[in-house]
């Protein structure tokens, strides 16, 4: 089992920056696609970024050109740098980590924390 350390949340005033961070000391997670999702009191999860690997990226439509996810050289930590938040972007984050590594199928997710954006 992998437990997802989760970290960086906060209060910030609209058009103000966070980073957060996420991951584990495990190599398994090298392998695996990160991401970041959230959720808005009274909303559904949603996927805000994710990254694989190799690098490649994909964003949710509201935080393109706002938000940029990354991954450390091990690959084992995933960042979210967000930049020029909006109050829209309250919600719990989620860091997760899963996909398929030699047949067997990976699902893991952090404990969440809290970002509001709000003057």
């Amino acid at each position: 089992q992998v437990q997802l350390v989760e970290s960086g949340g906060g209060l910030v005033q609209p058009g103000g920056s966070l980073r957060l961070s996420c991951g584990a000391s495990r190599s398994l997670l090298s392998r695996l696609v990160m991401g970041w999702y959230r959720q808005a009191p009274g909303k559904q999860r949603e996927l805000v970024a994710t990254c694989t690997s190799g690098g490649n990226t994909n964003y949710a439509d509201s935080v393109k050109g706002r938000f940029t996810i990354s991954r450390d050289n091990a690959k084992t930590t995933v960042y979210l740098q967000m930049n020029s938040l909006e109050p829209d972007d309250t919600a719990v984050y989620y860091c997760n980590a899963a996909g398929r590594v030699v047949g067997i199928a990976y699902n893991y997710w952090g404990q969440g924390t809290q970002v509001t954006v709000s003057s």
